[in-house]
């Protein structure tokens, strides 16, 4: 059997999860239609998915369509939760991004098309709730055009719009000549010959451009009333394409991770090639922060095969439950290396907060909870404030409640939350060094040299036989940690750091000296390099009435942000560039007085500038490794040398 897989995309209150309900509804797969008001639906299955009415982690389900098994991931529509967008991108083979009649082109819609387009991910677009009361058809496949891509494919009618007895009437193929002409030397001649084009013809251009990325087939419908979704699923089984080729080996990749009846993880993988099965001794790999690719092996001990729970055996193009994969994380690869190294299409979490016990209790306990789910979830970084608190990164403020519901129901811990800070990041400005001999208070040697350079990256100047592997293994291992705090505390990026000078005592030194003394001479070789400190934007868009250009563009410039580009679109102008993340309240605030109220604004997170004037610095929690004095008092009331204070 032929299998698809495939992610249901939207902004938040779209209708996805229910348009997920009636999917399964009309193939047969369940015999009641849950409902998100009430918490009834397949895949918000968590208690605050349920109460709040919003998808968080992605679900797995699968129907059947024709001869094909689509296994449909339900992703998050609340721009929070970014990274589980991110994961499903990873394994997907095509995509619904699902829009609302009534709201229409969403900011969060934007970027969603934006990325999918990016990707070349084969996309349809549904239109859902035309059924509603402010329903629109014509007008919003305008502003599809305008705000997400002209390269849209009607595949039907809308009839009786905005009423209850709204329909969908599929069929016909008006307006496809032009679109498919864009990508078609044949179609293009007959296009500009005025030449009529068969329907197979059309059908068959559509199927191999919708495949590419090229087009997106539009539908329209209502996951209520159910019209429009047999047209859907048809599109679905004949114009999306079937998961490639299997692989000659086995390889999967992790996109999701729960906790079973026991609390084991429970790790959702998709497929490529091989076979995995019950039983089988398996090597799963990771890329560490440093870029190199780690990786351990276990066994597997139960395999549930989405879709055919009966399977021996998880194969290519299926999504299965793995089961006896204790030191699994999301983005890790199971059976191979090969393809292991992901581009992120979304940016890193930018906002950072205190984690504080609201029930007295022990802050270790808060803390190690924490970094559990961190082990599962590469995206979410914890670490210990200089007061001793925790502090987690986040994409926004939904995520604290998400958080904090996973403490109370898995750790029984009440936590509350400090106000958010932006996260900035420092990249050094020139070449530093720095060294520390043997004998001078660190049982060790380590010299260090740091040079602008591309990420992080990690290069030895010493002969690798030089020190022990456990410690050359400390002193990469710390760099990398040591990094996360910069010299005005913020994470270094686009930095290469070579371990130019080692050396130890045999058998006094230990690996804990290595970690001890690596972050004094690191962040003294930082000092002597230089670092600027870099705060986080957002790329905006703003669509304006022509008469209110001059005023918005000089209060942009005014806040700070940079106009890249100005462009007429019809009887408005979009203006386009990059503004500070601390300005884009400040500037949507303004936009609807500037334009009578008729300017649309969004922006997405999107690179960094560098900080105008006095940088920001952010509370250190390593002892401050600059200053030697403070450091080494703050390691021996850590407790953190094996030396038995022989410092």
């Amino acid at each position: 059997m032929h299998t698809v897989n495939i992610g249901i995309l939207a902004h938040v209150d779209a209708g996805k999860t229910s348009l997920t309900e009636r999917l399964l509804f009309d193939t047969g797969v369940i015999d009641r239609l849950g409902s998100v008001d009430s918490g009834t639906t397949q895949t918000d299955t968590g208690e605050i998915e349920r109460r709040r009415g919003i998808t968080i982690r992605s679900a797995v389900t699968a129907f059947r369509v024709g001869d094909r098994q689509v296994n449909l991931i339900d992703t998050p529509g609340h721009r929070d939760f970014m990274a589980e967008v991110e994961r499903a991108l990873g394994v997907l083979d095509g995509a619904v991004l699902v829009l609302s009649a009534v709201e229409g082109v969403q900011p969060h819609t934007r970027l969603l098309m934006r990325t999918c387009r990016a990707l070349r991910l084969p996309t349809l677009l549904f239109v859902n709730k035309i059924d509603r009361g402010g329903a629109r058809s014509a007008e919003l496949l305008a502003d599809i055009r305008r705000l997400l891509t002209p390269a849209v494919v009607p595949l039907g009618t809308v009839r009786s719009q905005g009423t209850p007895s709204a329909r969908f009437a599929s069929g016909g193929t008006d307006g496809w000549l032009p679109v498919l002409a864009e990508h078609d030397d044949a179609l293009l001649d007959a296009f500009v010959s005025d030449r009529a084009v068969p329907t197979a013809a059309l059908r068959a251009a559509l199927r191999d451009q919708t495949a590419a990325g090229l087009v997106h087939p539009l539908l329209f419908g209502s996951a209520l009333s159910g019209t429009g979704v047999p047209a859907l699923l048809d599109a679905i089984g004949d114009l999306l394409p079937a998961a490639p080729p299997a692989e000659p080996d086995p390889r999967a990749r992790v996109f999701a991770i729960t906790r079973g009846p026991g609390g084991a993880k429970v790790a959702y993988a998709r497929s490529y090639g091989g076979a995995l099965a019950a039983r089988q001794r398996v090597a799963v790999y990771r890329t560490a922060a440093d870029g190199r690719v780690e990786s351990h092996r276990a066994q597997l001990t139960a395999v549930s095969v989405v879709g055919d729970p009966a399977a021996p055996a998880l194969t290519a193009g299926y999504i299965a439950a793995l089961h006896g994969l204790p030191g699994v994380r999301i983005g890790d690869q199971v059976g191979s290396a090969a393809g292991l190294v992901v581009d992120a299409h979304f940016p890193r979490p930018s906002l950072e907060t205190v984690v504080r016990r609201g029930d007295g209790g022990d802050a270790s306990a808060l803390h190690a909870a924490l970094l559990r789910m961190a082990d599962e979830d590469p995206l979410i970084h914890t670490s210990v404030t200089a007061s001793g608190e925790s502090s987690v990164r986040l994409y926004g403020e939904v995520q604290k409640e998400v958080i904090a519901t996973t403490l109370a129901d898995a750790f029984g811990i009440t936590a509350e939350f400090a106000p958010s800070q932006l996260v900035h990041l420092e990249r050094p400005t020139g070449v530093g060094a720095a060294c520390e001999i043997i004998g001078n208070g660190f049982f060790g040697t380590v010299g260090l040299r740091v040079a602008p350079g591309t990420g992080i990256e990690y290069d030895l100047a010493v002969e690798l036989g030089s020190l022990p592997p456990a410690y050359h293994k400390a002193i990469e291992e710390t760099v990398v940690q040591a990094l996360e705090q910069g010299l005005c505390g913020w994470p270094v990026t686009d930095v290469r750091v070579t371990l130019t000078h080692s050396g130890y005592w045999s058998p006094i030194t230990t690996a804990g000296d290595f970690r001890d003394l690596t972050p004094h001479v690191l962040l003294r070789a930082l000092a002597a390099a230089g670092t600027r400190v870099y705060e986080p934007c957002h790329h905006f868009e703003a669509d304006i009435p022509a008469a209110s250009l001059g005023p918005v563009t000089g209060t942009l410039a005014h806040l700070g942000g940079r106009v890249d580009e100005t462009l007429p679109t019809g009887e408005t102008w979009r203006v386009s560039g990059s503004i500070p993340a601390r300005l884009v309240a400040e500037a949507q605030r303004r936009l609807p007085n500037l334009t009578n109220g008729e300017g649309l604004w969004t922006s997405t997170p999107a690179g960094d500038r560098p900080v105008e004037g006095r940088p920001p610095r952010r509370a250190r929690t390593d002892g401050n490794p600059l200053d030697r004095s403070e450091y080494t008092r703050w390691l021996a009331q850590r407790g953190l040398t094996t030396s038995g204070g022989r410092r």
